[in-house]
């Protein structure tokens, strides 16, 4: 599309996290001055553990001039590496693909999604983010789409991205109303003082994923520019239930044979926070678009975290999103392209990430890589 048609574009995008404020900041990047995005919650808080950033993604962050914001709150890394559940063997260690595909080094780099998100939206003009805005419908116009939200105010955009997550209700009412799907599993995390994780983490910046025999992983990313660790246990279980209630005794049988400091940080975790949750994702979903609506990150394509590539995933949605604005000729054909250019990858990236680990099967550290070769 030319230039002066996506400046004078209305884009309304639902949904304030990461995917939202990326799609937000990938446009605005490519001349669209007419962005707002319309976030649920009343006010921005520090909310669930860590993760890392591909070096695609960081690649995205330079491209959109907003890698210092990025590095400010987050810490680079090298490799993953993956241990038996005591520590004592390496599985695998490997450094991160296309960590030297780029004219510098793009390092993973490992942040709070708290924090990523709000240096997301912190890059974004005041303006342009509205809390306390929750969608309770959207009618799709063919060549603009009408939002509502609970607060009563009303907007109707020329274009409208679905960023309003694994429930979405953009997907619900223009796609697919099937549910999200349970993976019988439940996660649970906090993010402690590196001073109360007994040396663990404290080697240096890189992911350990400790697998158990019984099929429960601990993962652990050092948080140093925080002075934190980032602790997450997964487990199998039947419940169901959307945030299960658990005590660290539970928590300290999960983890019989591992690690001892990963049994001592559970021992003396503050249960109340812990953030409890079950897994689930959604299948794929076959269509993500109409001519003027269509779905990034979870809401499209939520998927299991064993990878490590649903906030990956989104932000890469964001950049995808923007090129196709850049190449199309028009609204409907960019969204298009859009789809046909994302969906691929990220089928296959839910079908990975339902495979999970196998502590005795363990090849190699990036098996979304090793499937693309």
């Amino acid at each position: 599309m030319k230039t002066t048609e996506i400046k004078n574009l209305s884009i309304a995008v639902v949904g304030g996290g990461y995917g939202g404020a990326a799609a937000a900041i990938a446009l605005r990047n490519i001349g669209a001055e007419n962005v707002h995005v319309y976030e649920q919650a009343p006010a921005l808080g520090q909310v669930g553990a860590g993760i890392g950033l591909r070096p695609i993604t960081v690649e995205l962050f330079r491209q959109w001039g907003i890698f210092d914001e990025i590095a400010a709150v987050s810490s680079p890394s090298d490799y993953l590496e993956i241990r038996s559940a005591d520590g004592q063997q390496v599985l695998a260690q490997e450094v991160w693909p296309q960590l030297n595909d780029f004219d510098q080094p793009n390092h993973t780099r490992i942040i709070h999604r708290g924090d990523f998100i709000e240096a997301l939206l912190g890059v974004l003009p005041e303006e342009v983010v509205h809390l306390d805005h929750k969608l309770t419908s959207i009618e799709d116009l063919g060549g603009q789409a009408k939002l509502t939200f609970e607060n009563g105010s009303t907007v109707t955009a020329d274009v409208v991205i679905g960023a309003d997550g694994i429930r979405s209700l953009v997907r619900k009412q223009l796609f697919s109303d099937q549910e999200p799907v349970f993976a019988g599993e439940h996660a649970y995390r906090a993010v402690i003082s590196m001073d109360d994780a007994f040396g663990l983490g404290a080697e240096d910046n890189n992911p350990r994923f400790y697998m158990g025999q019984n099929g429960t992983i601990a993962y652990n990313l050092p948080l140093p520019h925080r002075g934190q660790l980032s602790y997450d246990i997964t487990a199998p279980s039947e419940d169901g239930s959307w945030a299960p209630e658990i005590t660290n005794d539970y928590l300290i049988s999960l983890l019989e044979g591992f690690d001892e400091r990963i049994v001592k940080i559970a021992r003396n975790l503050d249960i109340s926070q812990v953030t409890s949750r079950s897994v689930f994702d959604i299948d794929p979903v076959a269509n993500w678009h109409t001519d003027s609506v269509a779905l990034i990150g979870d809401a499209a394509h939520a998927m299991l975290h064993h990878q490590g590539q649903g906030a990956n995933s989104a932000i890469q949605d964001a950049g995808g999103l923007a090129d196709a604005f850049l190449e199309a000729g028009s609204v409907k054909e960019a969204l298009a392209l859009y789809q046909a250019t994302r969906k691929p990858v990220t089928d296959e990236l839910q079908r990975l990430s339902r495979l999970g680990w196998n502590a005795n099967a363990v090849e190699n550290a990036f098996p979304e890589q090793a499937a693309a070769k």
